[in-house]
């Protein structure tokens, strides 16, 4: 069932949430102690395991902007999951993905194999998933990316051990081409990212645009690893388009004065969540004009003040500068709470085993009572009961396929200081 509310709202299906997780190979397992229910009120915990848990996340590539927030949101909730002392401790190694250019992924495999993880969390970019996600469904390890959105991992052949907890970009895509019909424009052109990401929002964006009355009347692609887009914009410009979508990853911070200095103003310009930031509060963005009026989209309701306040002293806690904006910061918190429940609700750190309760604590087995904190909805689990964890980035109760239910895709727009603010 697809739902879908509001001419400008975030759009809610069912069904269609998806996320790319990294597979790391990794040897060897934990041991899956023996544990059964407490009897005595949640004062005891139901087991006592050290959950080896790896994430993969962009420190440095083309989705470095996307580090701070998802390893805030993981660090968050491995902080806290220890801190409840509730019958899971994480044992945390956070190693870098960094692009499928730079291939940081593959030394950091190596090292997350030497840990022995039996979990992971990532990788941010669904071209770096694919490549790894086969390794990790051979070695056992559950993989639970917070960002990835390729549609194809519904349907892979992954054992049972790959979740997300983000939307796909079937959902996004047809938000954001909804968005641009809406905003009355009749012609449309497009400069997109040439892989799986960039292929398939654009695929979604076209078909929902000229499916509203419109037509794209112009789109060029470029590779991963490419510098140069004069030729791109060039595309673009000479088919004079009423708007431009650009689909990349960082690769905006060039791509955006190549369309401002051709003519094509801000104001015409819609983003998607692999280059939707907030570019005033970034030192490493020499924008000399205003990205007034351009808009975009990214999946994720919208943050409690205290969830983010929580996410900034955690971060800065550890040292690092503050976080500029919390994209993905709550999918990855929810992955890894939800990978320390289901391990709880199994009485295992085997990977097989997790994931034969991660549907189960998210919901999906309809009979569970409602949570949302680790500690509330462990307490229920050490008392024997089935827990059902709603969390920060909404219900998300998974399929049979690791997929999310139900997701929530934001619109926003910049204003003359060039940050986003959401518009719903």
């Amino acid at each position: 069932m697809n739902v879908l509310k509001g001419s400008r709202s975030a759009k809610i299906f069912a069904g269609i949430a998806l996320l790319s997780a990294s597979a790391i190979v990794v040897a060897g397992c934990s041991s899956t102690p023996n544990a059964e229910p407490s009897e005595g009120g949640g004062d005891k915990p139901a087991a006592d395991l050290t959950l080896k848990l790896g994430s993969l996340l962009p420190q440095t590539g083309s989705l470095s902007f996307l580090g701070p927030p998802m390893e805030s949101g993981v660090g968050l909730a491995v902080s806290e999951v220890n801190e409840a002392a509730a019958g899971v401790t994480i044992d945390l190694t956070a190693e870098d993905e960094g692009d499928t250019d730079t291939k940081a992924y593959e030394t950091s495999i190596t090292k997350l194999q030497g840990a022995g993880v039996t979990a992971i969390v990532g990788a941010a970019a669904s071209g770096v998933s694919r490549l790894i996600l086969d390794g990790n469904v051979s070695a056992g390890i559950l993989q639970i990316s917070a960002s990835n959105t390729g549609p194809d991992f519904t349907d892979w052949d992954d054992n049972g051990l790959y979740f997300r907890t983000a939307p796909s970009d079937l959902l996004q895509g047809e938000v954001l081409g909804n968005l641009i019909a809406e905003d009355g424009h009749k012609t449309l052109g497009v400069i997109y990212q040439n892989d799986a990401y960039g292929t398939g929002l654009f695929d979604n964006i076209k078909s929902t645009f000229e499916g509203a009355g419109g037509e794209v009347v112009a789109d060029a692609s470029y590779n991963v690893g490419d510098g140069q887009f004069d030729a791109q914009v060039e595309t673009i410009k000479a088919a004079n388009p009423d708007a431009v979508a650009i689909v990349s990853f960082d690769q905006f911070k060039t791509i955006a004065p190549l369309l401002q200095n051709a003519g094509i103003s801000p104001d015409k310009w819609y983003l998607v969540d692999g280059n939707l930031s907030d570019y005033g509060s970034s030192p490493d963005t020499n924008f000399s004009f205003s990205l007034e009026g351009a808009q975009g989209t990214k999946p994720g309701p919208a943050l409690e003040d205290d969830f983010t306040d929580r996410l900034q002293a955690y971060w800065t806690g550890e040292g690092n500068p503050e976080v500029n904006d919390f994209t993905y910061a709550a999918e990855a918190y929810d992955a890894v709470v939800l990978v320390a429940l289901a391990s709880l609700a199994a009485g295992s750190t085997e990977g097989a085993d997790i994931a034969a309760k991660m549907e189960e604590v998210s919901g999906g087995s309809g009979d569970g009572e409602k949570c949302t904190s680790f500690a509330d909805c462990a307490k229920i689990i050490n008392d024997g009961g089935t827990a059902d964890y709603d969390g920060y980035s909404g219900e998300v109760t998974f399929d049979e396929n690791g997929d999310p239910q139900g997701a929530s895709i934001g619109t926003y727009k910049y204003g003359a200081d060039n940050l986003i603010t959401r518009t719903n």
